[in-house]
């Protein structure tokens, strides 16, 4: 469909006006103040606010293992407690490697085919996991193919602020671009909150099925023995998903400008581009988690280090999508002029410290609280057992949700006080907090996973976790604030998308590192390791940005 009234800021009203509503735009010009005013911020805000819950579902989907795996463990799935860690880390590799080819979608393929069509996509997992959940001897693969493509959720940060960052004026893709990344992160809060709730009512019917163990929501636990409709987690989404079909459809809009898409194909082309780039992504993360995973659950049981999966994942998925013949090898030996730049590898680290932590935290969160507070901790016959349930336990699903809610409420606040103080500066200050906050944590880990009644330890790691959240969320917008002020403009794109693939790991690196290290019965070296990485990050940040002799002093 296209729009035969061609946009011209001059004549804009002196023309009939005509339904922008799904239309392809061919003039676009928001820095016109007549054209933004009279029509172009009517037609971005349109754009704006279909994309933020098509972002904010795509995250409940993507990290919606952390709740499911909790209440999995609850009625009795025979699966390993690292087992169902695995389930996120797959979702999280996944996600983020689809970060890659996404942050080339919208030149390639326009905003409205990329969003409805990765959006649609959502509704594979929605309803796979749904189906799957019904019943308890559901094999373990079947899971880790729904977490694989879950991923879909992950992947879609890339397009869509690429998206919404080519319908505003620059003076205000600042609160564009917020509102659609602050508000997108509330998908992990609004899943943590909503799933737990659609759990206690056969809202889809079905036939519900009897905890083992006590659950709960928001406002309470919910004892052993009652009825739960586990499946009701993947069909809630298909609330939010059907009518963000016809909305995106119907709703938004291509550009077809020279800056922005200038050759996109038809819809029906345009979808088999995005799906051919997606395949390049999940078949190098497929293959990624086969060298990773053991046997036991269906991997190579090679036990390649997760350190160089990751190195070989991300550089096999450049170096495909580099292969792709015609217009999208063109684009993309464009893009990749970023990596010559050597800030975009100093800020790719920065990066990761600050919302690969909270996107990893926000995963594992609820799975952590439940395995390490939900169970004792005592000695049988001379070995300490893990398995024995704890009446006492705080219920995962009642405040899992609030690290999520934290980091991602703070962020604006981040790039706020960047404005004022400097970016470099205030990641600094995150960076020293996330260490103490780590450590903290890290203590009354150890205290809890050694403990007949851990529970009285939760109070003090719970704050602090909370504190490790917020200072994710503050950092996370001061090193957007650095990455404007040190890349030009045309590499400013590229990189926030690039940074954000690598960042986006942590949501498999994290709970890969907790379920091993639970496996191994030391949940707290988990977070040394992770304190050891932030000290690191602050010797970086000060080498490059707050050395008043480096290229860039407090950014």
């Amino acid at each position: 469909m296209t729009d035969s009234h061609v946009v011209n800021p001059g004549a804009a009203t002196q023309q009939p006006q005509r339904p922008d509503s799904g239309a392809d735009l061919h003039t676009w010009d928001p820095e016109n103040a007549t054209f933004w005013k009279e029509r172009g911020n009517k037609i971005a805000t349109r754009n704006l606010w279909i994309s933020i819950p098509s972002l904010l579902t795509g995250f409940a989907v993507w990290l919606y293992w952390g709740i499911i795996t909790v209440q999995m463990l609850n009625l009795g799935f025979d699966f390993e407690k690292s087992d169902l860690f695995s389930l996120m880390a797959i979702a999280g590799l996944t996600g983020a490697t689809l970060r890659i080819p996404s942050s080339f979608f919208i030149r390639l393929c326009g905003g409205r085919n990329t969003i409805f069509f990765t959006t649609a996509l959502l509704m594979l997992p929605a309803i796979g996991a749904g189906m799957a959940l019904q019943d308890i001897n559901t094999p373990l693969w079947v899971f880790q193919l729904l977490a694989l493509l879950s991923g879909f959720g992950g992947g879609n940060f890339a397009s869509s602020m690429s998206n919404i960052s080519f319908f505003y004026p620059k003076s205000k893709q600042g609160l564009a671009l917020g509102l659609n990344a602050g508000l997108g992160n509330f998908g992990v809060t609004t899943m943590q909150i909503l799933i737990p709730l659609v759990m206690t009512f056969g809202l889809f019917g079905g036939d519900a099925m009897i905890l083992q163990n006590t659950s709960g929501t928001l406002i309470g636990k919910i004892a052993a023995g009652s009825e739960t409709y586990i499946f009701n987690a993947g069909f809630v989404w298909l609330l939010f998903l059907v009518p963000l079909f016809f909305l995106g459809w119907f709703g938004m809009n291509n550009i077809r400008t020279k800056e922005v898409s200038p050759n996109i194909p038809n819809p029906v082309a345009s979808f088999g581009v995005i799906s051919g780039m997606l395949l390049v992504g999940l078949s190098t993360a497929t293959v990624g988690l086969w060298l990773l995973l053991p046997e036991s659950v269906n991997g190579s049981g090679l036990g390649v280090p997760k350190e160089i999966v990751l190195l070989l994942v991300i550089t096999s998925t450049v170096f495909l999508l580099k292969l792709i013949p015609g217009q999208v090898k063109d684009n993309l030996s464009k893009q990749y002029e970023i990596f010559g730049n050597k800030h975009t590898w100093v800020m790719s680290v920065i990066y990761t410290m600050t919302f690969g932590s909270f996107i990893g935290f926000a995963a594992s969160f609820p799975l952590a609280i439940k395995v390490i507070f939900g169970y004792q901790h005592i000695m049988v016959d001379g070995v300490m057992t893990h398995d024995t349930v704890n009446a006492n336990g705080p219920s995962a699903l009642m405040y899992a949700w609030m690290g999520a809610f934290i980091g991602a409420l703070i962020r604006p606040i981040g790039g706020w006080i960047s404005d004022k103080i400097g970016g470099a500066f205030v990641t600094q200050i995150c960076s020293v907090v996330m260490v103490g906050s780590a450590l903290g944590v890290a203590y009354y880990m150890k205290a809890a996973y050694s403990s007949a009644s851990p529970e009285q330890f939760f109070v003090p790691f719970f704050v602090l976790f909370l504190l490790l959240f917020a200072a994710t969320g503050i950092g996370n917008g001061s090193t957007f604030r650095s990455i404007a002020m040190i890349f030009p403009k045309a590499q400013a794109g590229p990189v926030l998308g690039w940074t954000s693939a690598v960042a986006a790991y942590g949501a498999f690196y994290i709970p890969k590192v907790l379920g091993e290290q639970i496996k191994a019965t030391t949940p707290e070296n988990a977070l040394y390791g992770f304190a050891g990485f932030y000290l690191v990050c602050i010797f970086v940040n000060w080498w490059f940005y707050l050395r008043k002799s480096g290229e860039f002093y407090n950014p």
